[in-house]
């Protein structure tokens, strides 16, 4: 077993809360994503390493990787590797501590306890004490960041979040299915009615005022009613687009307490 080595599934803007902050700690984190990834803030989403190569977020770097045996360099160079690895077949090679899913998919993609000694999950789709050990609430309000010992977090509600009294307004789902054409970049400010993408020659039209937070990769293939884009009403919060949220680090100092209280139980 590596007891510095923990394992995040999935590198979105959520889970590089966590990634920042168990690499801020001193662990070495390696990101397992799938090809093709789908993050709408892709600016604060380490896993976006997959199509750039790299990826900067807030001075820490992330790097693509091919093999597993590039991993030992990238750690001594302080930078994330990012391998795509879907289902996490590494595991059985790599032996971490932890493994973290922070896929954020609602459901459990193939996470379990003989992953490694320590499991944690984000959000809905798992149960405490059976898929994995500690289930971390990711629903804003008063439970979040709550560590689930037992249970399940909160469902999905379908309702994004409320920001400056806009809530599924400021969510945009595709009408159509195609290829995206990006229009208009993430941190652009934009006014109702202008037109944020293109997809197969049909408009997307931006719902609300305000900065574009997240927009899907261009060139990305997009079905009927998937989330392509996200649009934060506060115009003067632009520079956000480009800081990893509130959100994300009060999971991501949840995700921590959980691996280093576990380590602590468990006498690693």
């Amino acid at each position: 077993m590596h007891e510095n080595l923990v394992i995040v599934r999935g590198g979105g803007d959520i889970a590089s809360g966590s990634i920042e902050k168990l690499h801020k700690c001193g662990f070495n984190v390696l990101i397992l994503e799938v090809e093709n990834p789908s993050s709408i803030r892709r600016k604060v989403c380490y896993g976006e390493a997959v199509y750039t190569g790299e990826m900067e977020i807030e001075g820490i770097k992330s790097k693509k990787i091919k093999y597993l045996d590039e991993i030992n360099k990238m750690f001594e160079e302080r930078v994330i590797p990012v391998l795509v690895d879907p289902i996490a077949e590494c595991t059985q090679i790599l032996n971490p501590v932890a493994l973290v899913d922070g896929i954020l998919a609602k459901k459990n993609y193939g996470t379990n306890r003989g992953m490694a000694p320590i499991t944690v999950a984000l959000g809905p789709g798992f149960t405490a004490g059976k898929d994995v050990d500690i289930v971390i609430e990711t629903m804003r309000g008063h439970n979040l960041g709550r560590l689930i010992y037992e249970g399940e977090a909160m469902k999905n509600t379908g309702v994004p979040g409320n920001i400056a009294g806009f809530t599924k307004e400021r969510v945009i789902y595709s009408e159509f299915e195609g290829i995206i054409e990006n229009i208009h970049d993430i941190g652009d400010i934009v006014k109702k009615g202008d037109v944020l993408a293109k997809i197969g020659g049909n408009e997307v039209y931006a719902s609300i005022d305000g900065v574009l937070r997240g927009i899907i990769r261009d060139g990305f293939y997009v079905t009927k009613n998937f989330k392509i884009a996200d649009i934060d009403p506060r115009a003067d919060e632009q520079k956000n687009c480009f800081t990893i949220s509130d959100k994300s680090r009060s999971i991501g100092g949840a995700v921590l307490e959980a691996v280093i209280s576990l380590m602590k139980k468990r006498g690693f």
